[in-house]
């Protein structure tokens, strides 16, 4: 059976997840989308975990999608079997209830960018570049870098990536509000686990509310986030809980409005 290249380590209410597949620089391929989904089961369904890293095994973050994956399929197998199971995948990490950060120890390139911009705080070494460089390559950014990048950074900064096929340094992307700080090499995981000691001493039931708030602010998933927050609420109620009573016992509910 294959080594795992998506791996999930839990240290008290702090989960890690790493994208381990160093020799071809972190590349995703459909398997490792595909693995990437369940760690985000793993963290959803661990009630203890309050925050998660998102972090690159070895030298490199990610450099997004690798060609060999993708570059023979055809259009309508690189439409539904890459772009949009990327895009799902994505999405999913994007919308953990718990806030993520990410250590970028390496480059954030194209599909390695976008995986970045899942997260919710940035922390980058100081050696990094970031770009999107797919339009060089004759193709469009395909897991959110026109969509989320915009959303959270601004469109004249992503036309300038995709349009200019500029990258920037780690100290550029950080003036340019891309990411949230800039360390020392080697040091990004160490800085994450920090920061993620700083909000994991927080309510968590608030940061998890907090984040959809944020969300629905930002324009981002707006639909979902509300329908989550409306359910948080509801289901705290007496009235959910004598409903429920209510069906089991094949009575008639007797609603009295309690928060």
């Amino acid at each position: 059976m294959a080594e795992p290249r998506i791996l999930v380590a839990v240290d008290g209410a702090v989960a890690t997840i790493t994208v381990a597949r160093p020799e071809k620089l972190n590349a995703f391929d459909i398997g490792m989308l595909k693995e990437l989904a369940l760690a985000c089961d793993t963290v959803e369904e661990n009630a203890a975990i309050r925050v998660a890293i998102l972090t690159g095994a070895g030298k490199a973050f990610s450099a997004g999608g690798d060609i060999k994956a993708w570059g023979g399929m055809r259009p309508e197998e690189f439409g539904h079997q890459w772009v949009r199971l990327g895009h799902r995948v994505f999405e999913r990490l994007a919308t953990l209830r718990v806030p993520l950060i990410a250590a970028l120890n390496g480059h954030a390139l194209g599909g390695g960018l976008e995986l970045a911009a899942a997260a919710d705080i940035r922390i980058a070494e100081s050696q990094i570049r970031i770009g999107l460089p797919e339009t060089g390559l004759g193709m469009v950014p395909g897991w959110s870098g026109t969509q989320r990048l915009v959303q959270r950074f601004g469109a004249q900064i992503v036309r300038r990536m995709v349009l200019g096929g500029e990258t920037f340094s780690a100290a550029e992307a950080h003036g340019l509000g891309l990411v949230d700080a800039v360390v020392e090499t080697g040091t990004s995981v160490a800085a994450a686990q920090a920061y993620a000691a700083r909000v994991a001493s927080r309510g968590p039931a608030a940061l998890e509310v907090a984040k959809l708030m944020l969300s629905v602010a930002n324009g981002e998933d707006n639909g979902s986030a509300v329908e989550a927050l409306g359910s948080i609420l509801v289901a705290k109620t007496g009235d959910l809980k004598e409903g429920v009573a209510a069906f089991s016992a094949k009575r008639t509910a007797a609603f009295k409005g309690e928060w």
